[in-house]
């Protein structure tokens, strides 16, 4: 079994070698966890992943792994020594738990229970507190409910209870139409208006129209003039995925925020940090992206940028060619996140996490030095001081 766990490491290229499999071995014969999956997760991820940009790697293979374990072919045929599961049983018992138990006929009694549904367990299950399945409460498993349990092979969360999740990662693109909660967001953003009366003479100027009106004997003299619209400009950049899943919400209010207030708005998304490529449709990120010089060849230096995400990654994802989780690049994030800067006048990064967890977190700080401090909180006074910034 865990031969094959190992090849599945190797097939998403994580550098890991034979040692670290019989250092895996060698905890489990000493009995360092026990019949955990949780406890299986963490040691064997301290096992083989010696360096943090990794971790996204090997959540993918022990997702794509475990999803191929559908069913233990015989689980009777699986040996637990009884000392082992007194043992463990005994520590998670109350006092009370325990007489009850003493009334029923004794641990002895419950252990031969177990070991019968064990036995009896030969195929998928859905629903109760029994087996191994879904829809139940069960530890482990799909679309049930435990407070303390692993998700495997579902979708999304439902009660945001679980422990760990093993999936595949898939990101969506943010909804510019979700109902706005508050009208903080927008009123925060509007700082950053400057109107223009540009276009077509298509609104009344009502008080050139009562003016020459009166100056004209009284004989009504309509004056017409553009509309006005706002004529800041304006590139988003949203981080999507992993860690900015819990900030998606407040993120779609900042999207149709910004979609309502700016006429000339573009909005582009990335994973964790900017390297060569965007994108629009995250459904289509890897057939369809657009080139980060692309990006700035083509918008002019007075467009204002701003970057929304936690910037909360391992430090090499910004600073070393090959960082990226994803794919091989060429050259260093940092390389990117220059061209940018060095190209538009205005930029800003928008940060979802509170700013007083920043200071426990490296890579936000190396993100703050290339951005020279202009990092701001995704809060009503955060907004505020990041679009008085770019007025200026």
């Amino acid at each position: 079994m865990l031969i094959n766990f190992f090849m599945a490491l190797r097939n998403e290229r994580l550098p890991v070698s034979f040692t670290e499999l019989f250092t895996l071995l060698e905890c489990l014969s000493r009995n360092v966890i026990f019949a955990s999956v949780d406890d299986f997760y963490q040691l064997s991820r301290m096992c083989f992943v010696k360096d943090e940009k990794n971790f996204d790697k090997f959540d993918v293979a022990f997702s794509k792994y475990f999803d191929e374990v559908k069913k233990f072919d015989d689980l009777s045929l699986l040996e637990i020594p009884d000392d082992w599961l007194r043992k463990e049983i005994e520590k998670l018992l109350s006092d009370e738990e325990k007489r009850n138990i003493e009334s029923l006929g004794g641990l002895d009694k419950l252990m031969e229970e177990f070991r019968k549904r064990m036995a009896e367990q030969e195929k998928r299950h859905q629903g109760g507190n029994k087996w191994v399945g879904t829809g139940g409460t069960s530890p482990f498993g799909a679309y049930g409910y435990n407070p303390e349990g692993i998700r495997i092979g579902q979708q999304e969360g439902r009660h945001k209870r679980a422990v760990k999740v093993w999936d595949k990662r898939e990101y969506r693109d943010l909804d510019d139409s979700v109902e706005i909660g508050t009208r903080n967001i927008k009123m925060a953003l509007r700082r950053l208006r400057r109107f223009a009366r540009t276009g077509s003479v298509d609104e009344l100027d009502i008080t050139d129209t009562i003016s020459s009106t009166a100056r004209n004997a009284g004989f009504l003299d309509i004056k017409m003039v553009p509309e006005r619209h706002n004529s800041v400009k304006v590139l988003l950049f949203f981080d999507v995925g992993g860690s900015m899943d819990p900030h998606v919400k407040i993120c779609e209010e900042l999207f149709s925020a910004a979609r309502s207030e700016f006429k000339h708005l573009k909005y582009f998304y990335f994973h964790n940090f900017l390297y060569e490529s965007v994108w629009t449709k995250s459904r289509r990120r890897h057939a369809e992206t657009t080139s980060t010089f692309d990006v700035i060849n083509k918008y002019s230096k007075d467009y204002k940028v701003i970057f929304v995400g936690d910037a909360t990654m391992a430090p090499y994802e910004v600073t070393h060619i090959g960082g990226s989780i994803e794919h091989y690049n060429e050259e260093a994030g940092a390389t990117w996140m220059s061209r940018l800067t060095d190209h538009f006048d205005n930029m800003v990064w928008i940060n979802p996490t509170p700013q007083e967890y920043w200071e426990h977190s490296y890579s936000i700080e190396v993100v703050k030095e290339l951005l020279e401090d202009r990092m701001f909180s995704l809060s009503v006074s955060g907004l505020e001081n990041a679009m008085k910034l770019l007025v200026k």
